[in-house]
């Protein structure tokens, strides 16, 4: 007799359905001129010139940007497009990381600005995946920040002075 194979219940979550509608022209024109200016304020704390917030936009035409500007500062209806609106969230995301991560804009845009040994900055400035103009050097950054508010891959801080290491002793299996 041969018996069924039943395989062991998955201990993944099951998968969220993506929300469509966050995509939808009336939801991306409600959040376009908001992240426009927010990203201009950002921009312009960076010091970024022109060409930079191309490439970080994704290298839209100057005419398009400059009318996007426009419409955002006059307090105009505009719709930005879906990949522009998500590398202006991960620009949100490396601002506020920055933000908890520094005491000053000015330590955070330092930080942002010179040469870092960690593997993904390869001894470049941090801003240089930015500045690359792909939305993956973006999403790298952001990334990288937030894994350092959780505790990794920053040099240590006073809250770890004096931490020990954990030892296969520490762990326990319930």
């Amino acid at each position: 007799m041969r018996r069924a194979h039943h395989p062991a219940p998955s201990m993944a979550p099951a998968p969220v359905p993506l929300d469509a509608s966050r995509f939808t022209s009336a939801n991306r024109r409600r959040l376009s001129g908001p992240a426009m200016r927010t990203f201009i304020a950002i921009a312009d704390l960076w010091a970024l010139s022109q060409d930079d917030r191309l490439l970080v936009l994704g290298l839209p035409s100057r005419s398009t940007y400059y009318g996007w500007v426009k419409a955002a500062r006059d307090g105009e209806d505009i719709t930005l497009p879906t990949d522009t609106l998500l590398r202006i969230s991960a620009v949100l995301g490396i601002h506020k990381a920055l933000r908890i991560l520094f005491a000053s804009d000015a330590d955070g845009l330092r930080w942002l600005r010179e040469p870092h040994a960690a593997l993904p900055f390869g001894g470049q400035p941090p801003i240089a995946l930015a500045l690359g103009g792909t939305q993956d050097g973006l999403m790298l950054l952001r990334r990288f920040l937030d894994a350092a508010r959780g505790g990794l891959y920053m040099a240590p801080n006073a809250a770890d002075d004096g931490a020990a290491a954990l030892s296969d002793e520490d762990i326990l299996i319930t």
